[in-house]
């Protein structure tokens, strides 16, 4: 069983440090590789890509035709799969088309409008990883929204299946997302594909996708370059922190702590106890299930605190990917409210991760290491930018006129103060 850590007794220091994140490991021959591939790629396009391709998966990328290999998959897959896969991709496409944003227009005074008009990102490149288990359920949160969005078009890639093809739930999921093609190339180089472009690979305007190392350095790396593509979020270890009282049930909670720490050895499972007694039975739960399963999973923490208020403090301070509140119905709505800082938050006893990963509606593609601090998850609004659009009469524009040149000339602009006089001495002109 781990260690159980009392909060409330605990200085600051001591707090920060029940609190941290695995420390990053930076691996130098990794990242000089990874900027090789980027550059290699970059100046060296198609043929590049499928030296470094076949160097590192032992093949060349290929664009397969999802129609045929999803056609397969309906006589593949079990029929409750199907049925599964299908739920998922209409709670989702629900969720995010509601929440497709709309033009603002304000009126900021007489004979001044502006607009605040919403434009999908013309292309964009989602990243599905292909390593220990094909993330079908990634492609269906990405592709979704942008898709809702209004995206023109959607460049997928992902590592290369031995044998060839798709496997057949990234088919399937790839057909119900509108996705008619897939290049099976996957790594730093098919990040890098994707940035500068490479053979019938376009550049995309936004990469999206979590991986491994690799794949996320090389997203930090083309993103900073000069012209280089958005990114959707930091891609870090994956997060669950889990606030219950003494009324919860032990052998769920260690089952939802459990189903973030099989993510990999550096995923988060947090366990935050106002009962000391419910701490230690659901640790308890946790070791035995973890052995139940075969081992091979993530450490798993608990913390006890005074109160629920507290609670709320240690989640703040955290800021969890994901945060699991296993309370009674109105105690986890009080708590909920009192949540800023978390990618998602899971309310009440039925709620659970597991069903946020695939189900609900919203994506699972969240801000971790911190950074709900200051971000959000994937939705509509990730796929689409804002554009400023003014409307001014004659009128308002010779009322403007002497006070922007003013302001102009505080900041040592003459020419910008000109340009507005200008407006003042101008005729009208129907």
């Amino acid at each position: 069983m781990s260690e159980i850590l009392d909060w409330s007794a605990a200085d600051e220091a001591q707090r920060n440090a029940m609190l941290a994140r695995p420390a990053r490991r930076s691996d130098g021959a990794m990242t000089a590789r990874v900027a090789s591939i980027a550059d290699e790629v970059a100046s060296g396009g198609w043929d590049a890509l499928c030296r470094i391709a076949r160097d590192v998966d032992g093949v060349a990328p290929v664009a397969v035709e999802v129609a045929p290999e999803a056609r397969k998959a309906r006589g593949t897959l079990p029929a409750n799969a199907i049925a599964a896969i299908e739920l998922a991709r209409r709670n989702i496409d629900r969720f995010h088309r509601v929440a497709i944003p709309r033009t603002t227009t304000v009126e900021t005074m007489p004979g001044v409008t502006v607009t605040k008009r919403w434009v999908p990102l013309d292309r964009v490149g989602l990243y599905v990883p292909g390593g220990r288990a094909p993330l079908f359920s990634t492609l269906l949160m990405l592709a979704l929204p942008a898709r809702c969005a209004g995206v023109g078009e959607l460049v997928c890639v992902t590592p290369p299946r031995q044998g060839g093809g798709l496997d057949p739930a990234i088919a399937f999921a790839a057909e119900l997302a509108g996705i008619e093609r897939i290049w099976t190339v996957g790594g730093a180089q098919a990040i890098a594909a994707m940035a500068f472009g490479a053979g019938d690979i376009p550049a995309v305007d936004l990469v999206c996708g979590p991986g491994n190392a690799w794949v996320a350095a090389a997203k930090a790396m083309v993103a900073a370059r000069p012209g280089g593509p958005a990114l959707d979020l930091p891609a870090g270890p994956s997060e669950l922190m889990v606030i219950a009282d003494g009324k919860a049930d032990p052998r769920i909670v260690a089952a939802d702590l459990l189903s973030q720490a099989e993510h990999d050895a550096d995923a988060q499972a947090i366990l935050v106890s106002t009962d000391r007694a419910f701490a230690e039975a659901a640790m308890r739960q946790v070791g035995e299930q973890a052995r139940a399963m075969g081992g091979g999973f993530a450490p798993v923490r608990a913390l006890t605190c005074a109160d629920l208020d507290e609670a709320a403090l240690i989640a703040n301070a955290y800021a969890p990917e994901h945060l699991s509140l296993a309370l009674g119905d109105k105690s986890a709505e009080r708590v909920a409210e009192r949540i800023t800082n978390a990618g998602a938050i899971f309310v009440g006893r039925a709620a659970a991760e597991t069903l946020g990963d695939y189900l609900a509606g919203s994506s699972h593609v969240l801000p971790t290491d911190g950074a709900a601090r200051h971000s959000g998850g994937i939705t509509v609004h990730s796929f689409m930018k804002t554009i400023s659009v003014q409307r001014v009469t004659d009128e308002a524009a010779r009322e403007l006129a002497a006070p922007a040149a003013t302001l102009a000339r505080l900041e040592g602009l003459e020419a910008h103060a000109r340009a507005a006089e200008a407006r003042a001495m101008a005729e009208p002109v129907s």
